[in-house]
């Protein structure tokens, strides 16, 4: 359905020409620091579209004022220097390049430093890239000033100590990034911006802190009811991953602000009845009668109540948006395929042929999404002209323990689970399940990136199993 001409007026009202000094004051304060500027304006510029061929990032006004003044300083200066001088900056020098060197050091291996595991048993092995004496530099040099380079933290020149603060709160605390086997540079560089900018802890509102607690009240809240009403009975429960509810909201919600009017969703049966109920609106009374067996097949299908499909409208600032969660049998991950069929079939019904206005998003268990084959096959046909969908957000529900095994060893050949979704170079956001902000954060990132570039992206919620591989 097209936007009427009032919508868009509406939606659009704080965009005025009397607005343009204020707009033009909150962007410039975006750009150095976005935490600076209020929750909605972040992600207003965060979903601003980049002109291709463009920087992924505007540079601020006062950047470029401050490069004009220092032209003008040397113009005027005089080039006279000892020899000692020369040979201190010729020393500088060398340790500035030992400084980009370990910045590019911690993109590429910060994720296994970062504290990913609620439980803090995840083994991992001692990252000798991350270290000074590896780059050639020791202890005396932290207070020294260097030049950031491509760091977007918003300073030119920072000393070597804060530099490596900001490293380590953007890619070793509870969000491990893997996006460097990118080959797109400008696809690299979105990720580094949206992360080195607000150092991987962008800054809430109270009411959006507040909603994050409600969606996880809520699916405890469930779960702990179930549980008493109903021990013993098989239902595959969410906790230890309870965050994956706000997770879920934040990318329905995000989807209809960004113009989405479907969201297809599959998903095995970890988490699946606190979904019904917590995200697509399911009758709970409908929910305890299939626990005590009063639903006859006459009213419904013959499957279990956690293989159970369901569809409904949602409001979000955006409008409304229709959510559709498929069926799916005992088989984990084909409901993967089936998911990218129907969504494809939706977006020919729309002419949504860039993706934009039906959004899939598929859930994962840890070992099934590196066991199953189907997975890497749907990988390789993600953009396919025939089957192409824009880009799908994958989540993967990592418990950390398959059917049979929790040792790596025993249960795959590859650091992380999410390995595979490397071979299509999709961008692989690994969070800890217990910090809820960082949840949504990420989930905020994956489906900005899905949009601006049409291609998937994998967040690997890091979380456990509270009482096993089920309740029986």
């Amino acid at each position: 359905m097209q936007e009427s001409t009032m919508e868009q007026l509406w939606r659009t009202s704080h965009l005025s020409g009397g607005n343009l000094a204020y707009v033009d004051e909150l962007y410039e304060l975006y750009l150095t620091d976005p935490n600076s500027v209020p929750d909605e304006w972040r992600d207003y510029f965060d979903t601003l579209p980049v002109p291709e061929g463009l920087p992924s990032k505007d540079i601020p006004h006062h950047v470029i004022r401050q490069q004009f003044l220092e032209i003008g300083r040397r113009r005027h200066g005089t080039a006279a220097g000892t020899q000692a001088g020369d040979s201190v900056a010729a020393e500088h020098e060398r340790k500035q390049v030992k400084v980009l060197q370990l910045i590019n050091a911690y993109r590429v291996r910060g994720h296994q430093k970062a504290r990913l595991d609620p439980l803090g048993l995840m083994e991992r092995e001692h990252v000798e890239d991350l270290e000074l004496e590896y780059h050639g530099l020791t202890a005396a040099d932290l207070d020294t000033e260097f030049q950031t380079g491509p760091l977007c933290f918003g300073e030119e020149k920072l000393p070597l100590r804060t530099i490596i603060q900001y490293l380590e709160e953007t890619y070793c605390d509870a969000i491990g990034v893997e996006y460097m086997h990118i080959v797109n540079t400008e696809e690299r560089r979105w990720i580094q911006q949206r992360m080195e900018s607000v150092r991987s802890h962008p800054q809430y509102d109270t009411e959006r802190k507040l909603h994050t607690l409600e969606r996880l009240t809520a699916a405890e809240g469930l779960e702990k009811y179930l549980g008493s009403r109903y021990p013993g009975t098989k239902r595959f429960g969410l906790e230890g991953g309870e965050s994956l509810i706000p997770m879920v909201d934040e990318l329905i919600q995000r989807s209809g602000m960004a113009g989405a009017k479907e969201v297809v969703i599959g998903m095995a049966h970890r988490g699946r009845l606190n979904v019904l109920v917590n995200t697509f609106g399911k009758n709970p009374k409908d929910l305890f009668d299939e626990f005590e067996g009063k639903v006859t097949l006459n009213e419904g299908v013959g499957d279990v109540k956690y293989h159970q499909g369901f569809s409904s409208n949602v409001l979000t600032p955006g409008g409304e948006v229709h959510l559709a969660l498929a069926f799916n049998p005992s088989h984990l991950e084909i409901v993967s395929p089936v998911v990218e069929g129907s969504v494809r079939a939706r977006q020919r019904r729309r002419r949504d042929d860039k993706g934009d206005l039906v959004v899939p998003i598929v859930m994962h268990g840890d070992a099934a999404f590196a066991g199953q084959g189907v997975v890497m096959e749907t990988f390789q046909m993600s953009q396919t002209r025939g089957f192409k969908t824009g880009g799908t957000v994958h989540i993967v529900i990592n418990n950390q323990v398959g059917f049979t095994t929790h040792k790596r060893e025993d249960a795959r050949s590859t650091e992380y689970c999410t390995d595979v979704a490397k071979m299509v170079q999709a961008p692989i956001f690994h969070v800890n399940g217990d910090d809820p902000e960082a949840v949504v954060y990420v989930t905020q990132l994956a489906l900005d990136f899905r949009n601006t570039f049409k291609k998937d992206v994998v967040i690997d919620l890091f979380c456990y199993r509270r009482r096993g591989h089920n309740e029986a």
